[in-house]
């Protein structure tokens, strides 16, 4: 199994920068792809970011040019730096990854529990 543990949300002003960190462990023998969602009060949970084992990265329209994913393979760890943020960014962020585990054959997808990001003055 493999767990993901979220780090990083908060409550920011608007304009101001948060970055979350999301650890996976467990019994990993690989992990494909890394990402973030969110889901806001009333909507449904999106993308937001998603990045390969290549490093090759994908955005949502609305923040490609304000967030930046990341991630380090050696540390299975994969970051969201947001920048810019503003009130329609306040949402729960769930890590997410694709990782193939010890003794099984193909990938499966983990979720994190959740980091609640809140912008407001």
């Amino acid at each position: 199994q493999v767990q993901l543990v979220e780090s990083g949300g908060g409550l920011v002003q608007p304009g101001g920068s948060l970055r979350l960190s999301c650890a996976a462990s467990g019994s990993i023998f690989s992990i494909a792809f890394m990402g973030w969602y969110r889901q806001a009060p009333g909507k449904s949970r999106e993308v937001v970011a998603r990045i390969s084992s290549g490093g090759s990265t994908k955005y949502a329209d609305s923040i490609k040019t304000r967030f930046t994913i990341s991630r380090d393979n050696e540390k299975n760890m994969v970051y969201l730096q947001m920048n810019i943020l503003n009130p329609e960014d306040t949402a729960v962020y769930y890590c997410y990854v694709e990782a193939r585990s010890m003794g099984w054959t193909r990938y499966r997808s983990y979720w994190g529990q959740g980091t609640q990001v809140t912008v407001s003055a």
